[in-house]
């Protein structure tokens, strides 16, 4: 991978040479005689690393070092000469990655940029890390959907979106019908076959703003954000319908299909978010009741 540098500096001996050096080592490589210039080319250059004189006419190294951290995505390396009123701490709190003094040799330069580069690499590790733990903290590992904790949140924040904005939200509560008795007799590995094809499903079955969570066990939630009741109702007949055509293998020469049975409901202005889930729970054993299988709508009061 290319590294691209800016070079910044109002000398323009040492800026040539830096330049040519740079470009020979295989680096995309562009220069500015000036702070502002600096700026100007960064509207359209997105460097891996900044190489910027302290002392400049106009804006100083610290000065520009300072904006490009609050604005930019780069890393910066400050020269200096060794008689320059500035410190390698100043360079540092300005938010400066690194600090080398002039006349430098170009193996120090290159090494200095080298482990600038690595810690652009760790940094980069790092986040994609915490997003990956972030991530996993949210989903059920299994389904691959999000879980109960994160259902709560996002409910919560789509229903003050609904407060703010009177878009129609619904809610969806699946629960898979006669569960345990098919994991009684076929054992937990091919339960959780029924549970993945489910998550699968769902997930084909929504669109981008629609959210879906496995909510405990077997019981499974989608939330509808701009859906009446009647789309809500749509949606989960799709789910249960493609459910319902699968075929399961649990055993040699042994064929099941599974049913879910499923609540729908509409968000009314009453409702706070206790009663908004209770309500589409009681819908989904409702259709328990009734002989699973199907799906039963309520309106609230």
């Amino acid at each position: 991978m290319t590294t691209s540098i800016l070079i910044v500096d109002d000398d323009w001996a040492i800026k040539e040479s830096t330049e040519e050096y740079l470009r020979l080592s295989g680096s995309t490589v562009k220069s500015a005689q000036s702070g502002e210039e600096a700026l100007e080319i960064l509207s359209s250059f997105t460097p891996d690393i900044v190489l910027t004189d302290i002392t400049m006419a106009g804006m100083d190294g610290l000065e520009l070092t300072q904006l490009i951290k609050e604005k930019h995505h780069a890393e910066v390396i400050v020269m200096t000469g060794y008689s320059a009123d500035y410190s390698y701490e100043e360079a540092i709190f300005a938010g400066a990655s690194d600090f080398i003094f002039k006349p430098f040799r170009f193996e120090e330069l290159n090494l200095r940029i080298k482990r600038v580069l690595r810690e652009i690499r760790l940094k980069k590790e790092h986040a994609e890390l915490v997003e990956k733990l972030q991530e996993l903290a949210i989903t059920d590992g299994l389904t691959n959907l999000y879980n109960s904790k994160h259902f709560f949140e996002h409910l919560q924040k789509e229903m003050k979106r609904h407060n703010r904005y009177r878009h129609p939200l619904s809610l969806l509560m699946l629960d898979i019908d006669l569960f345990k008795q098919y994991n009684d007799t076929w054992g937990h590995l091919e339960g959780d076959k029924v549970l993945m094809k489910l998550g699968e499903i769902i997930t084909d079955c929504l669109r981008a703003m629609d959210t879906a969570y496995r909510y405990g066990g077997e019981e499974f939630t989608i939330i509808l954000p701009e859906t009446d009741l009647e789309n809500a109702r749509l949606v989960g007949e799709r789910v249960k319908d493609k459910l319902a055509n699968e075929t399961f293998y649990p055993d040699r020469g042994v064929e099941k299909t599974v049913t879910i049975s499923i609540g729908a409901t509409q968000l009314t202005g009453s409702d706070d978010l206790h009663s908004f889930v209770k309500r589409a729970d009681m819908a989904m054993y409702q259709s328990k009741k009734t002989g699973r299988d199907t799906l039963t709508a309520v309106t609230g009061s």
